[in-house]
């Protein structure tokens, strides 16, 4: 762990590097408007949906790769150094991607930027592991949660507005809230001090082979298959009730302002009680709250649901990240946070397709009877995993 006078001030609780890291993750998610309006600046260039389906997919694709390219470099390099490096190169993508005009440009600026739109990820979940005291990464990784949450909704909202006057002004925020980030960090931040230690030697093999933590991996993939149908089966389900798309906008509503209220209070608690259990119950409720979508028939009622999985969403979001800190051995943070992303991403992709399916044949029910199943599957796997992490955490502290 590196330690200097940056390091070591503390700010509510907290090391004064990680309101630094917070800072950028702010700023760089209220810029975070470009991916959004993706589909609308391909359109307003005149692609068909067939090519703007492809400049998509090369996106996605190279987000795949994004996070495991993160996690070595944050190990192999440095926290400060990817974080910095993911920021500006995410920048120069951004200017790439609006100043390219032919079909072969676009797909290739989109596959540079999917590629290191996410290296920063890894680096940034391992800075908290460096800096922050194990008592406190729930509320850490928790308040990282609660930024992204309230940064993306204003980008949303400030997007919309930029695209009034065309769309060169959301590539100018986009890059621009890049290179702040890429600034606060060089500012924030220690110079990384390079350690030679056993676990950094291996590659992704000290994490492929540890158990532990690929079945907790296992149970995140999962849960984030159940939590993805917020924005798959939950559209379907309001178009076969006959609601307009308006009515959807209330669940992002209710699911944000929630976040936003409860995140920083729920953070210190959460911190205070075991973790595995306070995830089981967190994976549990968002189950239930997507099985009762199958139920649901009005707006009000959508919103109601949404307000019990958001519930749930809560004590996951800083719980999940800081397990993985707790089970990474020294040296490895980067890419066992890496494999962990980079899981989470893949379940999302697989849940979009999935659940669609699910829901058309053999039907809704079928969709939020699972969903509720797979909830209490995670819940009853989290308890089952519980005192092997606990008997980990207890080792690495003795140590």
């Amino acid at each position: 762990m590196v330690t200097s006078r940056v390091a070591a001030a503390s700010v509510g609780g907290l090391p004064r590097v990680f309101w630094f890291l917070f800072a950028g993750q702010l700023v760089n998610r209220f810029g975070n408007m470009v991916v959004t309006f993706l589909v609308f600046y391909l359109s307003a260039r005149g692609l068909p949906a067939a090519r703007i389906g492809v400049v998509l997919a090369v996106l996605g694709a190279g987000g795949v790769l994004s996070q495991p390219l993160g996690g070595l470099l944050a190990d192999r390099a440095g926290r400060r150094f990817t974080l910095v490096a993911g920021m500006v190169a995410t920048a120069g993508c951004l200017v790439f991607l609006g100043a390219a005009r032919a079909f072969p440009t676009l797909v290739a600026a989109a596959g540079l930027l999917g590629l290191v739109g996410d290296v920063y990820r890894p680096a940034s979940a391992a800075l908290i592991a460096d800096h922050v005291p194990r008592a406190r990464r729930v509320k850490a990784f928790g308040l990282i949660f609660w930024a992204i949450n309230l940064g993306y909704p204003l980008a949303g909202t400030a997007g919309g507005l930029l695209t009034a006057h065309g769309y060169g002004p959301l590539f100018a925020v986009d890059a621009g809230t890049c290179l702040l980030f890429a600034a606060i960090i060089w500012i924030g931040v220690p110079r990384d001090v390079r350690h030679r230690r056993p676990a950094a030697a291996g590659g992704y093999r000290t994490a492929l082979r540890d158990r532990l933590f690929l079945a907790f991996v296992l149970l995140t993939v999962v849960y984030g298959a159940v939590y993805a149908q917020a924005m798959v089966g939950v559209p379907l389900a309001l178009r076969d009730d006959g609601l307009p798309p308006s009515a959807y906008a209330v669940i992002p509503v209710v699911n944000g302002v929630l976040i936003v209220v409860l995140q920083p209070v729920a953070g210190p608690w959460l911190a205070r009680r075991a973790p595995l259990r306070m995830l089981a119950a967190a994976w549990a409720l968002v189950g239930l709250g997507m099985g009762l979508t199958g139920l649901a028939g009005t707006p009000a009622q959508y919103a109601m649901t949404a307000a019990v999985w958001t519930l749930g969403e809560i004590g996951a979001g800083g719980l999940m990240g800081s397990v993985v800190a707790d089970l990474a051995p020294a040296g490895a943070q980067g890419r066992y946070q890496a494999v962990f992303g980079f899981g989470t991403g893949l379940s999302k992709l697989a849940a979009s397709a999935a659940g669609a399916a699910v829901y058309a044949a053999p039907g809704p029910g079928a969709l939020w009877g699972g969903c509720a199943g797979l909830g209490a599957a995670c819940a009853l796997g989290a308890v089952l995993l519980a005192p092997a992490v606990r008997l980990r955490i207890d080792n690495e502290e003795e140590h």
